[in-house]
Order: C-alpha cells, then sequence, then structure tokens
C-alpha cells in the first residue's frame, strides 16, 4: 500500500455543519413550535374525525354526540347550570385529592428516602410493602369505612395509599441509583452523613424524585374518580357527576365529567411538572410541551 492509500485510510470526512450546530437558538426555536403544532394539532385532527362521523351518522350520536354537542353542553353547564352547580362539586373533589395526595407523598418520600439510604430497613421493609402494593386499592375502601368512618376520611386514604406506592418506589430507586463516585468523592473531603445526604444524594436523586410525584399526582386523579364511583359522602364530586350521569343515561354530563376530569389532571400534573423544574434548575429539563 503506498504512502498516499494510508494517507486516505486514515483521512477523517469533514463532518458538515448541522441547523442545530449553525443557529443553535433558532434551531430549539423552532423545534418548540414544531412540538407545539404536534402536541396540538394531533386531538384537533382526532375532534374533526369525531364530529365528521357524528353529523354523517356514521356513529349513534345518542351516545357519542359530537364534540359540538359536548361544547354547547359545557357553556350550559357551567353559565345557565340547569344541572346543579358544577363548581362545588369540583372543589369538593380537588380539596378531596390534595389531601390524599400531600399525605401520600410525605409518608412516601419518608419510606423512600430512609429505606434507599440504609439497607437494613429495605431489607426489612421491601417485601412487606411489596406484597402491599399488589393489593387493588379500591378494595381497601370498605375497611376504611369501618375504621375511619362514613365521610371524607376512607376517600382520602384510598387516594393516598395509591400515591405513596408510587413516590415511595420511584424516591427510593432514586436515592439507591446516585453514582458511588459522587458520595465516595464527599466522603474523601470526611463530610459527614447528614452532610452527603444534603449535598449529594438529596440533589442527585430530586430530579427522579419529582417524576415520581409526577406520575402520582396523574393517579391520584384517576383513583379519585374511581373511589368517586363508588363512594362519595354527600352525593358530591366530579367522579359521582360521571357515574350519576351514566346511571340516568345523559352521556353529555358525563362527556363534561370526563372533560374535567381530564383537565383537573392535566393541570395538577403541570403544577408538579413547572415546581420540579423551578427546583431542579441543575438538571437536564426535557422540553415536551407538557
Amino acid at each position: 500500500m503506498s504512502i498516499t492509500d494510508q494517507d486516505s485510510a486514515v483521512r477523517t470526512e469533514r463532518r458538515t455543519p448541522s441547523a442545530a450546530d449553525r443557529d443553535p437558538a433558532r434551531f430549539l426555536r423552532r423545534r418548540r413550535i414544531s412540538d407545539v403544532v404536534l402536541a396540538v394539532g394531533f386531538p384537533v385532527v382526532m375532534l374533526t374525525l369525531w364530529q365528521i362521523a357524528a353529523t354523517s351518522g356514521w356513529i349513534d350520536r345518542r351516545f357519542y354526540p359530537a364534540p359540538t354537542d359536548i361544547v354547547g353542553e359545557i357553556r350550559r353547564t357551567f353559565q345557565d347550570n340547569p344541572k346543579g352547580n358544577w363548581w362545588v362539586d369540583i372543589g369538593i373533589s380537588v380539596q378531596r385529592m390534595l389531601w390524599g395526595y400531600g399525605w401520600g407523598v410525605l409518608f412516601g418520600l419518608f419510606f423512600g428516602v430512609t429505606m434507599g439510604m440504609f439497607r437494613t430497613l429495605r431489607v426489612t421493609l421491601e417485601p412487606t410493602l411489596n406484597a402491599l402494593y399488589t393489593v387493588p386499592k379500591l378494595a381497601l375502601i370498605g375497611i376504611f369505612l369501618i375504621v375511619l368512618g362514613f365521610d371524607d376520611k376512607p376517600l382520602i386514604a384510598v387516594i393516598g395509599v395509591t400515591v405513596f406506592f408510587f413516590v415511595w418506589m420511584q424516591s427510593m430507586v432514586a436515592v439507591m441509583t446516585v453514582p458511588d463516585q459522587l458520595q465516595e468523592a464527599a466522603r474523601s473531603f470526611e463530610s459527614s452523613r447528614f452532610q452527603l445526604f444534603r449535598h449529594v444524594i438529596f440533589p442527585s436523586a430530586l430530579p427522579q424524585i419529582f417524576l415520581g410525584l409526577r406520575v402520582s399526582a396523574g393517579v391520584a386523579v384517576l383513583t379519585l374518580i374511581g373511589v368517586e364511583f363508588v363512594y362519595s359522602p354527600g352525593l358530591r364530586g366530579i367522579g359521582y357527576r360521571i357515574n350519576n350521569a351514566r346511571t340516568v343515561l345523559d352521556p353529555l354530563q358525563a362527556y363534561v365529567g370526563l372533560l374535567v376530569a381530564a383537565t383537573l389532571g392535566v393541570v395538577f400534573v403541570t403544577v408538579i411538572k413547572v415546581v420540579g423544574r423551578l427546583l431542579t434548575p441543575w438538571s437536564s429539563n426535557d422540553r415536551t410541551v407538557l
């Protein structure tokens, strides 16, 4: 092989600069716009197809009303208020959800962080908690009714227990997966256990912990609606409204309830996500719309 051939073999190709390399700010701006268009465009297309199917008679409009019918029902429900005060039900459901979510997060963080740091505690409690995790949470409503009474406490307890397991598992894994190199570096400076936790373990685990908080926020809404289907003190709440609409064959009101529940979930998860971004500025924030 000649010297020229050898030079050709080892010569590296020049990489053509990408759009992100040439103008990073413009590239990020265009990508964010594209993300918004995709996120908004998909539901718009689905609603358009639904509207066409309903108005063309391809689906039974009595059970699958057109989106325009649902929008009209929402306006009548919240403006003219012919079917009771929905705002009261929303307020009651939000209060129940926040209480349950708060208690679940509190205990979930405590057990998750401590079990992640102390192996003996993890070995002792993890098998029992794993067994309890598999128990259907709605099945606990009867026990909680007997123990806590016939008010909001059983409903809040079911939400709290459900949230607890999601936060506990995510927090424990987040603490356990903190890189050993970071911990060894802190120990080399003779850091105390508290300093190690405060300056290394907790900041490193916090982004993953907030991921668990986001997931459990959506789970809290799901559990709230599910429990209110079967037990709703005072016959109030979003879940009760949806179930009552199903019972009296009022699909428009059922769809209103579903949209209210979906909106509540999106708002709650988004709030947790924004708080997580503000409290973990050192982490790599994803750029999804929601």
